[in-house]
């Protein structure tokens, strides 16, 4: 995809749906040509070829996190009655129920067919080609918090209190590799490349691993990067790489962006860019496919789109009050969000 070409066209609306409920989650298939979103009515719903198709009514019951998986083939959500929900296409295959524990954490791996969900202190992994469990993770020190696999899938992290573990998915028996945060780990995320680990914190910090440093027997070093006004509450990676030769990392704390680019050198410091142009809290943060160019949506009912993540090109509107969550296209041309009062909103260039 030509950069340029993104970053300079206009979005404009394509499609405008709308849920009972807030809008807790949207994601687009892996093709492309299914939109899933969920609220917290209970909703799930799928938009395809302009039409909105209902996989689940609202029962009263949140939904609070969907995922397809690498295919696309299959689609997983989970929420508040602590039932696990996957759906082959537009057939519901499989219910995991787990009540009374809330399921609010969920994520396939990228190389197969393997679900990991949170279960409070817990995390299970899920084959959904046997239909079988494959491991219970003890995360031990909290609810976990966000779990996140690496691209080639040998490694599944777990972030909540006190840090981040990072289990090899070749043996689930082995101890855990642990990023020690002396607060609460609560957006994390592996860069595309999968040679680094950011964790946004409880205390006001954001910690950046190189993941080799982490595995080893070396001392282990974060870049610990500190002054921001609250907690942060969105990481973001690049999947392009800058002209030094990683991957561009953004995370939002309340109200403000900061942009990070690692300098040349393998311990060479991370600088930052400062992005500021909402003027409520920054609910979701996300680079378009194969692009610097960066959305952020906010509970101020604006969707900002930042040039070459670094000037704001567009503010996008259409919520009666705040954004919720977004999701890009995976060939970056559109872009869907949520809104509070259920709107489901399809923007393209």
């Amino acid at each position: 995809m030509n950069q340029s070409t993104v970053n300079s066209k206009q979005f404009e609306l394509l499609s405008s749906q709308a849920l009972s409920d807030y809008i807790t989650a949207v994601a687009w298939s892996p093709q492309g040509n299914i939109l899933a979103a969920t609220s917290a009515a209970g909703e799930v719903v799928f938009w395809q070829n302009g039409n909105l198709i209902t996989l689940q009514s609202g029962n009263g019951e949140s939904v609070d996190c969907l995922a397809f998986s690498h295919d696309g083939h299959f689609l997983a959500v989970g929420g508040q009655n602590g039932e696990v929900k996957i759906w082959r296409e537009n057939q519901l295959i499989a219910t995991l129920e787990n009540a009374p524990v809330w399921v609010d954490k969920l994520a396939w791996s990228p190389k197969g067919n393997y679900l990991a969900f949170s279960l409070e202190r817990k995390v299970e992994v899920w084959d959904a080609d046997t239909g079988d469990f494959v491991v219970t993770l003890d995360f031990d020190n909290s609810s976990a918090l966000a779990i996140d696999w690496r691209n080639d899938g040998e490694y599944l992290a777990i972030a909540g209190h006190r840090g981040v573990k990072i289990w090899h998915t070749q043996n689930w028996d082995e101890e855990p590799y642990i990023l020690d945060i002396p607060s609460t780990s609560i957006a994390m995320a592996w860069s595309p490349d999968g040679k680094y680990l950011a964790s946004g914190n409880m205390d006001k910090t954001l910690a950046v691993v190189d993941i080799q440093q982490l595995i080893s027997d070396d001392e282990l070093s974060p870049w610990i990067m500190h002054g921001f006004p609250g907690k942060i509450r969105q990481v973001a990676w690049s999947q392009l790489n800058s002209d030094l030769g990683t991957p561009k990392l953004a995370c939002s704390s309340f109200d403000g962006i900061v942009l990070w680019e690692k300098q040349a050198g393998e311990d060479s410091d991370w600088e930052e860019d400062i992005l500021t142009n909402h003027v409520g809290i920054i609910q979701s943060i996300s680079f378009a496919p194969n692009s610097f160019l960066l959305a952020s949506a906010a509970s101020d009912g604006w969707l900002c789109l930042w040039q070459y993540s670094q000037k704001v090109s567009q503010v996008i509107t259409g919520v009666s009050d705040g954004f919720t969550c977004i999701s890009w296209h995976p060939q970056g041309n559109k872009i869907a969000a949520g809104g509070e009062n259920g709107e489901l909103l399809i923007w393209g260039n």
